[in-house]
């Protein structure tokens, strides 16, 4: 720059070097101030991670809920730089699980294990199978067989068994989305019944039935061809008669589940 020439090779002021050619000493003495876009980056990264569904204006107005002055325009420019601005694909976050024991029940309705299955027809077309177990006695409750289960559905066989059974003081579910469901969560506690969740990824915290499940793939959904809903139906009734009264059960010092219930009652 000349300005700066003549202050170092000529030994001119600088206030005289910038009136002789015309150039405001403000412009000279500017230094660039390096940006740090990091408070904004950041803000927008922890908002993001908390609400992940929101586009860039709910993200915009939040700032500036939060008292930060960045106009949209900047807001804007680093969203778009950090890739916010492309559509996120995201996981629905489920409460914290703990870390469950496998609880051991002193008496039937204590603990209730509650799990689904799937299989198909010989068409292709898939259905669902809906086990609710016994933990005490290992009795299997109920097979309920569709292509929808709902947690309305689910609701409809527990209150099938209230009738037939009693209710439990526990169910044990995984995190699928009948037993995550408002309706299901509301129903068992007007019942006074507790949901134990087990932890995603962590199948034997529910291994009472999950025991029972490998036996329900094995015998039945692996053995049979069905071209129909109530021939699954029919078979799931004769493999439980069959798994409660008839199959003696080495945890249950061979006995059968309907047995133990007897010796019970």
């Amino acid at each position: 720059m000349l300005v700066q020439f003549m202050v170092e090779e000529h030994g001119v002021s600088q206030r005289q070097a910038c009136k002789t050619l015309s150039v405001p000493r403000s412009t000279f003495q500017y230094q660039p101030k390096p940006k740090n876009d990091m408070p904004v980056i950041q803000a927008l990264e922890e908002l993001v991670a908390k609400h992940p569904a929101i586009g860039f204006w709910q993200s915009h107005y939040r700032l500036r809920r939060k008292g930060h002055p960045w106009n949209h325009k900047k807001v804007y420019l680093i969203y778009s730089a950090i890739g916010l601005n492309i559509r996120r694909r995201h996981k629905k976050r489920l409460p914290a699980r703990t870390k469950q024991a496998l609880y051991r029940p002193e008496s039937i309705n204590q603990v209730w294990s509650v799990d689904f299955m799937s299989d198909s027809l010989w068409s292709g077309r898939h259905f669902r199978l809906l086990n609710i177990l016994d933990d005490y006695n290992r009795e299997m409750l109920a097979m309920e067989v569709d292509f929808s289960l709902p947690a309305q559905r689910v609701i409809r066989v527990l209150e099938f068994l209230e009738l037939v059974r009693g209710l439990p003081k526990m169910i044990r579910v995984d995190n699928g989305p009948e037993f995550i469901s408002r309706l299901l969560d509301h129903w068992c506690r007007e019942k006074g019944i507790e949901m134990v969740f087990i932890q995603p990824g962590k199948p034997m915290q529910n291994g009472y039935v999950e025991r029972c499940n490998g036996s329900v793939r094995k015998e039945l959904l692996s053995s049979n061809v069905f071209n129909s809903l109530d021939e699954v139906r029919e078979k799931a009734m004769e493999w439980m008669e069959d798994y409660n009264r008839e199959r003696p059960h080495e945890a249950l010092g061979y006995r059968t589940p309907v047995d133990l219930l007897e010796e019970l009652t």
